[in-house]
């Protein structure tokens, strides 16, 4: 059993949901980033999203695309990414999920960041801009290292191919709670949880949902019926305003554990 696999099946023992949180490796440094992933750790962060940046990240609103820009900016690299995977895997078991780009890694070279991912102690990966019928490189080497690819569905995704791409995940699937980019607009809980209950029949998988979820009631409301409630605009906006901050750590930590206390009433 996969760490991403153990984490779902404990959490749906003790009857809560996932609390997934996304944050962009670099930014403001590596240091940083390794300090906030423990932080996000220590305050009820379940599984945890670790954007890779890239110059040109267009699911992205602007928030997330400025840490990209101050994490480029700062030197962050893939290797470098790989290499703070591995220095926090020393002291931390909560699965780690690479989510952006398909550029960086084709540079970097398939079968080879597959390799390093698994050695670094990568759990998942997930690719925005990679349509599955063209996964069939990455997703040979990632299955042979044994990193879940996980899947994108969106509300624009058609019945047919949202059936034939849910009986093929793995990890869980990411469900793009709205049209549009991250952070960019105000979800519609009601909407979700029809399109989230249609997903749960079509997969075994758990069914996390992300974009739009900004605040403790945002995540309580998905959380009801979602697996997983994936949380970054509004984590990477803190991060921004008190960077240069001793502030930065207690912050992240309390919107985290408000977000957690939201998510472990009994799921439905």
């Amino acid at each position: 059993m996969t760490r991403i696999d153990k984490t779902f099946a404990d959490l749906r023992q003790r009857r809560e949901t996932a609390l997934i949180p996304f944050l962009t490796a670099g930014d403001p440094d590596i240091a940083t980033t390794a300090a906030l992933i423990r932080t996000l750790v220590r305050h009820g962060a379940d599984l945890i999203e670790l954007g890779v940046p890239f110059s040109d990240p267009m699911a992205d609103g602007p928030t997330i695309q400025a840490a990209s820009e101050r994490a480029l900016a700062a030197g962050t690299t893939v290797k470098k990414v790989l290499q703070l995977v591995a220095e926090v895997r020393s002291d931390c078991q909560v699965p780690l999920v690479l989510m952006g780009y398909y550029n960086p890694i084709f540079r970097y070279g398939a079968e080879r960041f597959a390799e390093d991912a698994a050695g670094a102690g990568v759990d998942g990966l997930l690719l925005v801009d990679l349509p599955p019928e063209e996964v069939d490189e990455i997703s040979t080497v990632m299955q042979q290292a044994k990193i879940a690819l996980i899947t994108l569905l969106a509300p624009t995704t058609p019945l047919d191919r949202m059936r034939r791409l849910a009986a093929a995940a793995e990890g869980y699937l990411y469900y793009v709670s709205m049209t549009g980019v991250t952070g960019a607009q105000k979800i519609s809980p009601d909407d979700i949880r029809v399109a989230v209950e249609e997903l749960k029949k079509m997969s075994s998988v758990p069914v996390g949902v992300g974009f739009g979820i900004t605040t403790v009631k945002d995540a309580r409301a998905v959380g009801a019926f979602a697996d997983g409630v994936v949380v970054g605009s509004a984590l990477v906006k803190i991060i921004a305003d008190y960077a240069q901050s001793d502030e930065l750590l207690p912050r992240v930590g309390q919107f985290i554990a408000e977000l957690k206390q939201g998510l472990v009433e009994p799921v439905g």
